[in-house]
C-alpha cells in the first residue's frame, strides 16, 4: 500500500485534524456569510474565536491562537477596517491596547457560537452523545498536550 492509500485508509492525527478543521471552517464561514457576515474569512478566526466580549490584548490572542503577534496585528487591522473590532486603551495598563468587539463583532460572535453548537450537536447525534463526549474530552487532552510542547 502506498502512502496516499494509507493516508486515506488510516489517516494520521494531522490529516484528521485538518479534515475536521477545514470542514468546520467551510460550514461556519459560509453560514456566517448567509447570516450577514460575507466579508469574514477563516483567517479571522485567529482573533474572533478567542476574543472576549469585554476585549482582549493582542498578545493574549496571539498566545491563545498560536499565531505570531505580527499576524494577529494584521488580522486586527483587517477586522477594524471591516468594522468588527476597535482598539481601546486597556484600563488596567494605559500603555497597552485592548481589541474590543463592536456591535457587528458581538453579532458575529453570537452567531458563530450558535453555528458551532449546531455542528457539534449534529456530530453528537451521529455518533451518540456519550461517544462524542468521550471524543471531546480525549481530543482536548491531545490538543492541550500539543499546545504545551509549543511553549
Amino acid at each position: 500500500m502506498n502512502r496516499a492509500e494509507r493516508k486515506k485508509t488510516d489517516p494520521d492525527l494531522g490529516v484528521m485534524a485538518g479534515q475536521v478543521l477545514f470542514s468546520l471552517q467551510k460550514e461556519l464561514f459560509s453560514t456566517l456569510a448567509e447570516q450577514g457576515h460575507p466579508r469574514l474569512r477563516p483567517r479571522h478566526g485567529a482573533v474572533l474565536a478567542y476574543l472576549d466580549e469585554d476585549g482582549s490584548r493582542a498578545t493574549d490572542l496571539a498566545q491563545q491562537s498560536g499565531q505570531h503577534k505580527q499576524v494577529i496585528g494584521t488580522l486586527v487591522d483587517e477586522l477594524v477596517e471591516l468594522g468588527y473590532v476597535r482598539r481601546e486603551p486597556d484600563p488596567r495598563d494605559r500603555r497597552a491596547k485592548l481589541v474590543v468587539p463592536t456591535e457587528l463583532g458581538l453579532d458575529q460572535m453570537a452567531r458563530s457560537d450558535a453555528i458551532v453548537a449546531t455542528i457539534e450537536r449534529r456530530h453528537a447525534e451521529a455518533v451518540g452523545e456519550e461517544a462524542y463526549a468521550v471524543f471531546r474530552r480525549v481530543f482536548k487532552q491531545v490538543a492541550e498536550g500539543h499546545r504545551g510542547r509549543l511553549r
